[in-house]
């Protein structure tokens, strides 16, 4: 449920509960449906919840969902993660993110480069997250969650908007301009820059890790409720501080993505979707690559009396330009490298899926929803991908549901193609292959299973819990120099995630979250990787989130947001508790302004990788002016 244009100046008033249960979502089912009855785990982040939390970036909105794990590892760089397997290297593959219908993770590793997307956060209508397998609809890499990014339309968006804000670790600013183009059209251009100061490790030792970025775009809409068409596109172009070790991170690229909607008398409707994404990515330190991808989407409901199909297809082609890389190994009396590479340097890979999914109404009150999709990879060749989905509105706006997926994590060329070396140029018979590439690498997969309850038993509360049980096999692993990337790791892992909103009174509001989950991971007989199971992830057994949005009076706004997080075992990271604290005030109707305290009470902590090294979150405070004209 997008805010009217007609509704611009009022939306800092936030969604009743009632408005957030009837609030349309897409991403469970790729058809509209209200929240309340979406027979899955998920968490839908509001337009008002990011301006509420005082948010900057992606990432930081995401701390919103408690169905993810949220983890800083730098300046710009995040582990970011559902039901576990967090990492912030190349190994964490197993979440699909979309921007828009656009799908942002890297061809070269299956994930996802957090410092290099970015949008304009007060264009953002919601963020909806779903925590478990969606592959079904959404494909290979939707393993464990589907993070669905979607921005507002053009006529949502009209008139001036302009934000300042800084503080002690960052500073930025955005401007937009909507205007309405011809009878049925509208347009919004927009442009943004952020600067991030480098972080420091517990010792207060310097890591050069500051971050700049630019970027803008464009968003234009046509048509009415029948028949639409989007057309948007973004340019960017961001660095990192020099680095002792490999220099700064460069990136750039752009996008353009076409999206045609159209919906009949007879109640069916298509979508065809088109995009281009150039990803360009400088960095020594560990690998870096080109990209060019190419996307083409068509999807068609058609309701056939108790039934209600949804099939489609689609075509995706990445060709990617890989360069080695070598970086000084510290720690030697001679000078020693290690240098990565990707044999071939160039490729081209494409997939090619369709998939069928027929909701029947078994009665009024109970639906099954039964799906599969067929993709296709140059790697394992043909992948199926089957779901099923059963959801029982028992009582008015309460939900039982179960389901059982299966999902799998499609090889990347970091499976096949990635070679490491060792070289000491001074004595080149001491040079050592460290990994020789995986190329028996097969497909990683996930059985899942899940029943879940969701309801609003009043119009004051609204709650959702949800248990799952995943099944994981062929997950990936090493073994000694020099090594082949194999699929020699299974196990299980299961847990609860549950969330509520209470509002207390009309201008008090209370929300909580939390998750458990626990993982028994282990070496298929005759595997050999020394690590095991510990380079799958590092993930806390628990965490929760408390919020609290109250307001003093319609002008003046006072939020608190708590985030627990329990130890992480291997690196062990202490477990930590955050208090961020905003104060929001509307002095006029056009203009806000804000004050932000994040960490207010503990000067800094480690969120992911070796205490020693890692990058402290400290204290900080951001201040934010924001004007509409």
């Amino acid at each position: 449920m997008a805010l009217g244009a007609e509704t611009e100046v009022d939306e800092l008033a936030d969604l009743s509960l009632e408005q957030l249960g009837n609030i349309d979502i897409t991403s469970v089912s790729k058809k509209k449906e209200r929240l309340l009855d979406a027979a899955a785990s998920i968490f839908v982040i509001t337009h008002d919840d990011i301006r509420r939390s005082g948010a900057t970036s992606v990432p930081e909105a995401l701390r919103l969902a408690p169905n993810l794990q949220v983890a800083q590892t730098g300046a710009a760089t995040y582990a970011i993660s559902a039901r576990g397997f967090n990492n912030s290297n190349a190994l964490a593959n197993k979440l699909l993110v979309l921007i828009d219908g656009r799908t942002v993770y890297s061809p070269i590793y299956s994930g996802v480069f957090w410092d290099q997307q970015d949008v304009m956060l007060e264009d953002v209508d919601r963020i909806e997250v779903i925590s478990g397998p969606g592959g079904t609809l959404w494909g290979a890499n939707a393993v464990n969650g589907v993070i669905n990014i979607i921005t507002r339309s053009a006529g949502d968006t009209q008139g001036g908007l302009v934000t300042l804000g800084g503080g002690s670790d960052d500073y930025g600013g955005a401007f937009r301009y909507g205007a309405k183009v011809g009878e049925t059209g509208h347009l919004r251009l927009y442009g943004k820059a952020t600067d991030l100061n480098n972080t420091e490790t517990q010792g207060g030792a310097a890591i050069p890790d500051g971050w700049q970025m630019q970027q803008a775009g464009f968003r234009a809409d046509w048509g009415s409720g029948s028949r639409n068409f989007t057309f948007q596109g973004d340019l960017y172009d961001g660095h990192s501080d020099d680095r002792p070790l490999g220099g700064p991170i460069k990136v750039n690229g752009f996008n353009v993505l076409a999206r045609w909607n159209e919906r009949f008398d007879s109640g069916s409707d298509l979508q065809l979707q088109l995009y281009f994404d150039r990803s360009q990515r400088e960095d020594h330190s560990v690998f870096q690559g080109d990209a060019d991808t190419y996307d083409i989407e068509f999807q068609n409901g058609v309701p056939l009396g108790s039934h209600k199909l949804l099939w489609g297809a689609g075509y995706r082609q990445a060709r990617d330009n890989v360069e080695s890389t070598s970086i000084p190994v510290p720690g030697f009396p001679i000078p020693v490298f290690l240098a990565t590479r990707f044999v071939p340097r160039e490729r081209t890979l494409s997939w090619e899926n369709v998939f069928l999914q027929d909701e029947l109404a078994l009665s009024e009150e109970l639906k099954l929803t039964i799906g599969v999709k067929l993709e296709n990879n140059d790697y394992t060749g043909w992948e199926t991908l089957p779901s099923a989905r059963l959801g029982w509105n028992f009582a008015k706006d309460q939900l039982l549901w179960t389901a059982v997926s299966r999902a799998v994590r499609a090889p990347a060329r970091l499976d096949r193609d990635f070679f490491v070396d060792f070289e000491v140029p001074s004595f080149p018979a001491a040079n050592q292959p460290a990994i020789v590439g995986g190329p028996n690498f097969e497909s990683e997969i996930a059985d899942v299973f899940e029943i879940g309850y969701r309801a609003q038993p009043w119009s004051r509360l609204t709650w959702s819990v949800t248990g799952f049980y995943s099944e994981y096999s062929k997950l990936r692993s090493g073994e000694p120099p020099p090594a082949e990337i194999q699929n020699g790791i299974d196990g299980i892992t299961y847990g609860v995630e549950a969330w509520a909103n209470y509002q207390v009174t009309d201008s008090w509001r209370l929300s909580g979250g939390l998750a458990e989950l626990r993982k028994d991971l282990r070496q298929d007989p005759g595997a050999v990787d020394p690590d095991g199971p510990r380079n799958l992830g590092n993930d806390p057994e628990h965490q929760w989130t408390l919020r609290s949005q109250y307001n003093f009076t319609p002008r003046h706004e006072f939020d608190i947001m708590v985030r627990s997080v329990s130890d992480l075992p291997d690196p062990a990271v202490p477990g930590y508790t955050a208090v961020d604290m905003r104060l929001g005030w509307r002095p006029t109707h056009n203009l806000e302004l804000s004050a932000l305290a994040r960490n207010l009470f503990d000067p800094g902590h480690v969120e992911f990788g070796d205490p020693a090294t890692a990058s402290e979150v400290a204290r900080s405070y951001y201040l934010k002016a924001l004007l509409r004209f």
